[in-house]
């Protein structure tokens, strides 16, 4: 087999007994890197070391992984104002946070027959979130049976400054 050292330099093509013997010697495990190689390739490391580095570098980079988590927010098409701006400020900060906005208004019986009602307050809540510069519209609103909804995305750090 083909044995490399802890420090990346071939030692040559030795037999599995000697790449152990080496690895011992070192206090170090022998470690089978490409097993359908001609020769196998084997290397000689501290694998509770690789491994614990190895974990710590998958931990960096779930830390920069932002998961997009949607949340929701629900209003009716006859939504006081007071309510209505309770509702977007909540927008505002979800937005603030990274998160994506889903606006949901729900129609309960003859509510069903105004959807420009609905349109109306879920294009005033595009403007204002637009305005303050936190959020933009990802998909506009859609009726979906007796909802409709519109998502927002928020804007990227380097855009709001």
């Amino acid at each position: 087999m083909r044995l490399i050292d802890e420090n990346g330099v071939q030692v040559g093509i030795v037999p599995l007994r000697d790449a152990l013997q080496f690895a011992k010697d070192r206090g170090l495990d022998l470690i089978e890197v490409a097993p359908t190689a001609t020769p196998p390739v084997c290397r000689v490391m501290d694998y509770g070391k690789y491994r614990y580095e190895q974990g710590k570098r998958e931990r960096e980079a779930q830390k920069k992984q932002r998961m997009g988590e949607i949340k929701g927010i629900r209003m009716r098409p006859g939504t006081d104002e007071h309510d209505f701006q309770f509702k977007v400020r909540n927008a505002i900060k979800f937005l603030k946070q990274g998160h994506k906005v889903k606006v949901t208004v729900i129609f309960r019986s003859r509510e069903f027959t105004h959807p420009e009602f609905a349109r109306e307050s879920l294009d005033r809540m595009a403007e204002i979130v637009k305005g303050e510069g936190v959020g933009t519209v990802e998909r506009p609103a859609q009726m979906e049976g007796r909802t409709m909804t519109m998502i927002l995305a928020p804007v990227a750090e380097s855009a709001r400054k």
